[in-house]
C-alpha cells in the first residue's frame, strides 16, 4: 500500500513536495512553513517535537527568521548606527571585522545561512583567519602580512558581538547557541603583539629635547596630561583652556562633528609647569585650536578663518548642508564627519595622522625607531601614575576610563567615592614632579625667555 504524501501531528502538518518533506503550523497568529528532509521518518520526528512546543508555548525550532550573513552583518550595523549611535569610527571597524566571515563564507559554503552556521564553522574560520593577509593600515597600496594574535581576537570578538545580536533577534534557532561562545578567547595566546615602548627617563629627556618649538609644547601636553592625540587636537581656545584655573576639559562638541572616544566628559588639571609652556605657546590667540599646524604657530596671521566657536558651528552647519546636497547616497553621519574635517581644518587645527608623523620623526632622531604611535606617551602617563600610587579612582578619571560606578572595576567604592578638583591636581601634580619632561619645560622656558609668562595668563 502507498503512502500517503501527507500527514499530520497535532498541531503540524506535513506535505512532501517533490522529494522533500515541508511542515506547515501556525506560531503566534503567523503561518509557518519549513523544509525539513527527504526522509519521512526524519519529518515525523521533527513534526512532534514542533508540536510539542507548541503545546507548552516554547518558541519552536524553526520560530526564526533565516538571513544570510551579509544581511547579519547590515542589520547589526544599523543597529549601532540607529539604536546605540556607535561611532562612526567604530562601526567601521565593525564592518572590516565581519567583512572576514563574509568573505570565509563566500569562498567556503557561499549558500551557508546565519542560523547555519555552527561551532565547527566558528573554528574553520580561526583557521581561516590565520592564513589571510591583511593591511596594517588598511591602505590599498600598503603592503600585506599575517593577522597578528590581537586581531584575530578583536575580529572573533566581533563576530561573537554581531551573533549575540542575531540570537536577540531570532536570526538563530532558538535551541542553538552562540557558535563563538565556544572559543575561550580570553585562553587565546598572544605570541606576536607590538610591545608597548615606555620611555625611561634619560629617554623622555632626549626626546623632548630634540623638539623644536613647534613639536614641544605638543608633546609635552600629551606627556603630562595622558590625552589621547584626538582629543588634544580638539581642544579649543578660550572654552577648554583655562590656565588661571590651570586646568582643561575633554568634551564632546556634538556641533562640530566630533565626541570624546568613550563619550565621558572630564576635567584635567594641568601642572604649573605645563601652564607656562601653554601661556606662551597660545601667546596672543583667542580663539582656535589650542594645537595649529605648524604654519599658523609660526605666522600667526594665517590662522582660524572664524571668529569664535559660534562662527565653526555655523560653517559646519552649511558645510554638511553642501555635502548632502552633492552625495545623496552618504549617511548623515559620513556627512558631518566630512564636514567637520574641513571645519577643524579651516579653523587651524591639526590632524591626528600628523601628530604621528612628527612623534615618529623625533624617535628616529633619538634612535627609536620602533616607537611609531604618540599613544605610547598615553601608556608612559598611565604608568607614571601607578608608579606615584596615585589612587586607582582618579587614575581612571584622569585617563577618561570607565570607573565601573554599576559595580564592576572600582566596585561598590566607586558608587560613593568622589574626587575633588584640587584633589586630582594635588595627585596629579605630585605624580609629575620628578619627570624629566618637567625639568626640560623648565629649561625649554628659559630660553624662552619666560619673564613675561605671567603677563600672558593675567
Amino acid at each position: 500500500m502507498a503512502k500517503s504524501n501527507s500527514f499530520r501531528v497535532g498541531k503540524v502538518r506535513a506535505d512532501l513536495r517533490g522529494n522533500v518533506w515541508y511542515l506547515t503550523y501556525h506560531e503566534d497568529g503567523r503561518r509557518i512553513r519549513r523544509r525539513v528532509s527527504s526522509d519521512r521518518k526524519t519529518a515525523q520526528q521533527m513534526a512532534a517535537q514542533v508540536n510539542a512546543q507548541i503545546e507548552v508555548s516554547a518558541p519552536t525550532a524553526f520560530s526564526f527568521e533565516a538571513i544570510g550573513i551579509d544581511q547579519l552583518q547590515e542589520r547589526w550595523l544599523k543597529h549601532h548606527e540607529h539604536v546605540l549611535r556607535s561611532s562612526v569610527h567604530t562601526m567601521r571597524r565593525y564592518r572590516t571585522a565581519t567583512q572576514h566571515i563574509i568573505n570565509f563564507v563566500r569562498c567556503r559554503a557561499p549558500r551557508l545561512q546565519t542560523a547555519q552556521f555552527t561551532q565547527r564553522h566558528a573554528e574553520d574560520f580561526v583557521r581561516y583567519l590565520r592564513t589571510i593577509e591583511v593591511a596594517p593600515n588598511g591602505h590599498a597600496n600598503t603592503a600585506k602580512r599575517p593577522l597578528l594574535d590581537n586581531g584575530v581576537r578583536y575580529i572573533l570578538a566581533t563576530c561573537r558581538s554581531m551573533f549575540v545580536f542575531a540570537d536577540k533577534h531570532r536570526h538563530l534557532s532558538p535551541y542553538a547557541q552562540n557558535p563563538f561562545s565556544s572559543i575561550d578567547l580570553d585562553r587565546m595566546p598572544t605570541d606576536d603583539a607590538r610591545p608597548i615602548h615606555l620611555l625611561t627617563f634619560e629617554q623622555e629627556r632626549q626626546f623632548l629635547e630634540q623638539c623644536d618649538d613647534w613639536q614641544f609644547p605638543m608633546f609635552l601636553l600629551l606627556m603630562l596630561t595622558g590625552m589621547r592625540p584626538g582629543e588634544a587636537t580638539h581642544l579649543l581656545l578660550p572654552d577648554d583652556v583655562d590656565l588661571k584655573k590651570r586646568h582643561l576639559l575633554i568634551r564632546n562638541k556634538p556641533q562640530l562633528g566630533w565626541q570624546v572616544k568613550t563619550r565621558n566628559e572630564r576635567q584635567i588639571p594641568i601642572v604649573p609647569d605645563l601652564v607656562d609652556v601653554l601661556a606662551r605657546y597660545i601667546g596672543h590667540r583667542k580663539t582656535g585650536p589650542l594645537v595649529t599646524r605648524r604654519l599658523i604657530q609660526l605666522c600667526p596671521n594665517s590662522g582660524s578663518v572664524f571668529s569664535g566657536t559660534k562662527a565653526m558651528e555655523r560653517a559646519f552647519v552649511d558645510h554638511t548642508e553642501r555635502l548632502r546636497n552633492a552625495d545623496t547616497d552618504v549617511s548623515q553621519r559620513e556627512l558631518q564627519q566630512r564636514a567637520a574635517k574641513q571645519v577643524w581644518r579651516e579653523a587651524g587645527a591639526i590632524r591626528t595622522d600628523r601628530i604621528r608623523s612628527e612623534f615618529m620623526r623625533v624617535t628616529r632622531s633619538v634612535g627609536l625607531p620602533e616607537m611609531t604611535a604618540p599613544k605610547s606617551l598615553r601608556h608612559l602617563f598611565a604608568t607614571e601614575l601607578q608608579d606615584k600610587n596615585v589612587d586607582p579612582l582618579i587614575r581612571s578619571e584622569l585617563m577618561g576610563h570607565s570607573t565601573n560606578r554599576d559595580g564592576g572595576g572600582l566596585g561598590m567604592t566607586g558608587r560613593y567615592t568622589h574626587t575633588r578638583p584640587e584633589t586630582k591636581a594635588r595627585e596629579l601634580e605630585r605624580a609629575m614632579s620628578g619627570r624629566a619632561a618637567i625639568l626640560v619645560a623648565r629649561e625649554w622656558l628659559k630660553k624662552q625667555g619666560s619673564d613675561s609668562d605671567n603677563d600672558q595668563i593675567t
